[in-house]
């Protein structure tokens, strides 16, 4: 699996496409896939996965929603892949820049950029077709890579100033 056919697998059709549509989209793209080719992106996702795991990323997350747990952030760090390589990268290198979303997925008239299990789709129907288990990926180290970003409005603030203009708190 090259990273053109990873990231063509993932990107959602719009930034506000709901979790449930764009969960089905990749589960019907990923069957048409042989057992190794899932098990090359599921190797591809968690690398991406572990890409992300910073502490200036989840500072980006805690701003928009308040994301405060791991399984969120994971749940979020998928809700970034699935807005494809070109803003992926962009939000890994400078996270602010995700205040530059044009849209967001929205839950209770509320910015919700999470996308529960995106990253076990490719292992579920590897089990379903196999009865075993991919080899597990980790998302992450023991913590994010980085400086640990601070709750404190001023340095939110000064760290993120086009997120807290969207998002104030």
């Amino acid at each position: 699996m090259t990273e053109v056919e990873f990231w063509a697998l993932v990107t959602r059709t719009d930034a506000a496409q709901p979790q449930e549509s764009l969960a089905q989209a990749l589960k019907q793209k990923l069957t048409e896939l042989s057992n190794e080719e899932l098990k090359a992106f599921d190797k591809m996702f968690g690398q991406q996965m572990r890409r992300s795991y910073l502490w200036s990323v989840w500072g980006a997350a805690y701003i928009i929603t308040g994301c405060d747990s791991e399984y969120a952030f994971a749940e979020f760090r998928c809700f970034l892949i699935s807005l494809g390589q070109e803003r992926y990268d962009a939000v890994v290198a400078d996270p602010d820049s995700l205040a530059r979303l044009s849209a967001w997925p929205q839950k209770d008239g509320y910015a919700y950029p999470f996308v529960d299990e995106y990253d076990l789709i490719a292992g579920q129907i590897y089990e379903d077709r196999t009865g075993q288990e991919l080899p597990f990926m980790p998302s992450g180290k023991a913590t994010p890579a980085g400086k640990k970003f601070s709750t404190k409005s001023k340095d939110l603030k000064q760290q993120y100033p086009e997120l807290s203009a969207c998002f104030p708190f």
